[in-house]
């Protein structure tokens, strides 16, 4: 019993610490922040705030935009976090967020510790438990007890994690082409160490980012305003925390790699939407894998259905001509689909 009670003590106690050390404050004065912020020169469309706080004992910025519902819209109390994928910002949810807006929706966009106008600390250790309690330190500091998740690519593999940790703090949970839908280690993708994968990181230029996402996102297609969302990236591994970037990119992909979600969509408790581009072909480390694993991986037409099935309460809503981005590819039918059915929810 005294065993007990002193386990149960410890616990309490570093439970508090963790709160206490996670406490941020809210910089908004948004007019005293350069343009080039953290290595990111990128101009937001709305004013960029900082979550300001501490995590793994050190001062961290997280960049985020807090969009009001619309002045033409009736707010309907609730909120909507957009979580981004690795190779977007905040900034490229901008149509999501104005409809969303534009129905009552207050819509928060962070940028992820490691990415564009946040902090790209020089060490860290990248896990989706620790980007899930960033975002809801956030929330908290916002005085947001509850919102609907909403995560595409890597911000959906994220939403998973969050909606594992945080349920009763979510009212609804939408994944967009998530990844992390296959174990692709388990599928034998062989494992890169994260100095080679800071070199490949490191010659990131506007060519290799296009030409993966044409391939990837748009199906072959490509169209001029796509170029905004490559040279935002462009600048940022150009610029002058490209090296920070890049290594922080690098911990990213081992860490999408070797901490698989695959095995618990059966746990998650919350109304659920899968929404797949059926094109999509998104697999982390499909392109340093034999073809004989390639020919295995990132088949989402197949992924989605399967997914869909282990989720207790989920919709799953397909685009069949699509790829890994659909509101970005066909963002009229994207939205119809998510506020018809975000409303009936």
């Amino acid at each position: 019993m005294k065993i007990t009670a002193l386990l149960t003590a410890a616990l309490s106690a570093t439970l508090a610490l963790a709160q206490q050390v996670h406490v941020g404050y809210i910089d908004d004065n948004s007019a005293s922040f350069p343009e080039e912020l953290n290595g990111s020169n990128f101009t937001y469309p709305w004013p960029v705030k900082l979550y300001k706080f501490q995590s793994q004992r050190q001062d961290l910025e997280m960049a985020f935009m807090d969009v009001p519902p619309s002045k033409c819209a009736k707010p309907n109390g609730k909120v909507a976090v957009l979580l981004h994928g690795k190779n977007f910002c905040g900034p490229t949810w901008e149509e999501t967020a104005r409809k969303l807006s534009g129905v009552g929706y207050r819509v928060i966009l962070p940028d992820h510790i490691g990415f564009c106008k946040s902090s790209k600390p020089p060490s860290y250790q990248f896990s989706l438990q620790q980007f899930s309690f960033n975002i809801n330190g956030l929330l908290q500091a916002l005085g947001i007890p509850k919102a609907t998740i909403i995560g595409h690519s890597l911000g959906g593999m994220t939403a998973v994690r969050y909606g594992l940790m945080f349920p009763e703090q979510i009212d609804n949970l939408v994944l967009v082409d998530p990844i992390g839908l296959e174990d692709w280690k388990a599928l034998g993708v062989p494992y890169v160490d994260i100095v080679d994968s800071y070199a490949n990181e490191s010659i990131s230029d506007y060519n290799s980012i296009r030409g993966y996402e044409q391939a990837t996102y748009y199906v072959g297609q490509w169209q001029p305003s796509y170029d905004v969302w490559v040279n935002m990236l462009v600048n940022i591994y150009k610029g002058p925390l490209g090296k920070q970037y890049s290594w922080n990119q690098a911990l990213v992909v081992d860490m999408v790699l070797t901490q698989p979600i695959a095995y618990e969509f059966g746990l998650l408790k919350t109304h659920t939407l899968l929404m797949v581009g059926d094109k999509d072909n998104t697999a982390i480390g499909k392109q340093w894998s034999p073809p004989d694993v390639q020919a295995k991986l990132g088949h989402y037409d197949v992924l989605g259905k399967q997914v869909a099935a282990q989720i207790p309460d989920c919709e799953l809503i397909e685009f069949p001509d699509l790829g890994h981005a659909p509101q970005l590819s066909d963002p009229v039918t994207f939205h119809e689909k998510l506020l018809g059915w975000l409303t009936t929810q």
